[in-house]
């Protein structure tokens, strides 16, 4: 809210009360030229908080200048109003004649006393006023730079899985080209539909789960073009509504983490088994691999690791899905997200 509609409706709030205490006392005129000149005096009082006092002292952490403009300005306002009053007839109320020679009632409070309250009251309700407006507009900003951090966050975990997917891409089809020229041609086009994929489908926040499955299908034919064999490699899909939307390539760094750790060219005894399911908006992945029973000496370029993943899913999809890995005889990821919101 601006500063000059958050004045009018500080204004309009005490014209409000003052029309409804004119209203109780049956409109009496003299009690509304009072009330006017008392509002005036408020004008007063909210604009020098609004404009200058909130903005320039307090949120500046000028504390005690705040407090001292504010007890002076209140003073000040109250004993003139008293004697703005004074002089244009307005008097506090007096008590009624005392009948039989009874001691007449004590005189009430003095105009002073009544302004000065009046003005305490409207200086610590603006001022809350103010204090609150600002309280929320930091928390709005807070909230802003927040999304706006977790944002470059994802894109910077995005950017780390792009270079990773084309280095481990070019260096499956090197090795096609030594092993078989022939299949390098077939290679270079699943390599083009997964680029295009990579570059312009990965751009937005969520795509259609059967792009994922797509890209994961090409991922798995190029990497199967390195062997005349089939690898024991069991991909299942039960997939209820292919346009359900799902996070890019959030899947892809668990396949890569099988393919590398399972020893999946020595064949024999090794496996990797997916599944990926999806009903009423519950998304379903799974992904088990052996283990190699002597450690394996990899190449010095690591990947990107599960880290990468537990950032995203946690920027993602917070509280709304659960990952569970279990490392005992065989390596087993499951992932359960909640895709309503995307769907």
């Amino acid at each position: 809210m601006k500063t000059s509609k958050r004045f009018i409706f500080q204004v309009l709030f005490w014209l409000g009360i003052w029309l409804i205490l004119w209203a109780i006392e049956r409109r009496n005129l003299e009690i509304a030229w009072e009330n006017i000149v008392i509002l005036i005096f408020q004008i007063c009082i909210i604009g020098g908080i609004i404009y200058f006092a909130v903005p320039v002292l307090l949120l500046k952490k000028r504390t005690l200048l705040f407090w001292i403009f504010i007890v002076a300005s209140v003073l000040v306002l109250s004993i003139f109003s008293a004697h703005l009053l004074s002089i244009l007839g307005f008097q506090p109320p007096h008590p009624p004649p005392s009948e039989l020679g009874e001691r007449p009632p004590p005189m009430g409070p003095s105009r002073f006393i009544v302004n000065f309250l009046t003005l305490c009251i409207t200086a610590s309700i603006s001022t809350g006023i103010e204090m609150f407006i600002f309280a929320e507009k930091k928390e709005r900003e807070n909230i802003l730079n927040k999304n706006e951090m977790l944002q470059t966050e994802l894109k910077l975990l995005k950017f780390q899985i792009n270079p990773h997917f084309l280095f481990n891409t070019l260096n499956n089809i090197y090795t096609l080209s030594v092993i078989d020229s022939n299949k390098t041609q077939q290679s270079i086009a699943y390599l083009s539909t997964m680029l295009r994929y990579v570059l312009y489908d990965c751009e937005q926040a969520f795509v259609q789960i059967h792009q994922e499955i797509t890209y994961i299908d090409n991922y798995l034919a190029l990497f199967a073009l390195k062997s005349t064999n089939q690898y024991p490699i069991k991909f299942e899909k039960k997939i209820e509504n292919p346009n359900t939307k799902i996070a890019p390539m959030l899947l892809i760094p668990f396949i890569e983490n099988a393919l590398k750790h399972s020893h999946i060219e020595k064949r024999g005894t090794s496996f990797i088994r997916m599944l990926i399911s999806e009903e009423k908006g519950s998304f379903l992945f799974e992904i088990e691999n052996s283990k190699p029973t002597k450690t394996i000496q990899k190449d010095s370029v690591g990947g990107i690791g599960l880290e990468n993943v537990k950032k995203r899913l946690a920027i993602l999809y917070p509280q709304k899905h659960d990952l569970y890995i279990n490392d005992a005889d065989t390596f087993k990821v499951t992932l359960i997200i909640d895709s309503n919101e995307t769907a």
